[in-house]
């Protein structure tokens, strides 16, 4: 196994869930119907879940970026339609690649661990080769 990429993401809840009321946010575009289902399944706030699962998102993002050190980026703001955090049997994230994300990463293992402290919820991901 190689780490081919790190990142990390910190998400400020309260802002984030403003961001989330306005009308017309990008964020209504953003979450699969599994990851709002998920969320809105939660006994605390959506918001402070989809936070989390904002900042995966972007953790997967920055990690793929440091594996092309050096190259243009691939793909835009669309990436992070096409990458879906998911929970196992036991609700621990996990994470499922769509689309041409999946296609460009084919080969590679992303984990990822998100964590939620007051009003922060941080994400950290490693992108390695299988």
């Amino acid at each position: 196994m190689t780490v081919l990429g790190v990142g990390v993401d910190l998400v400020h809840v309260p802002s984030f869930a403003d961001q989330l009321d306005q009308p017309g946010s990008e964020f209504d575009q953003v979450f699969t119907p599994g990851e709002r289902r998920d969320a809105n399944g939660r006994t605390t706030d959506a918001a402070r879940h989809l936070a989390a699962r904002w900042a995966a998102k972007e953790a997967v993002v920055k990690a793929w970026s440091a594996s092309l050190y050096g190259t243009p980026p691939v793909m835009g703001d669309e990436a992070l339609r096409l990458i879906e955090v998911v929970p196992d049997a036991w609700g621990r994230p996990g994470i499922r690649l769509h689309g041409e994300v999946a296609k460009h990463l084919d080969g590679c293992t992303v984990e990822i661990s998100i964590s939620h402290d007051g009003d922060y919820a941080t994400a950290y991901a490693v992108l390695h080769s299988a």
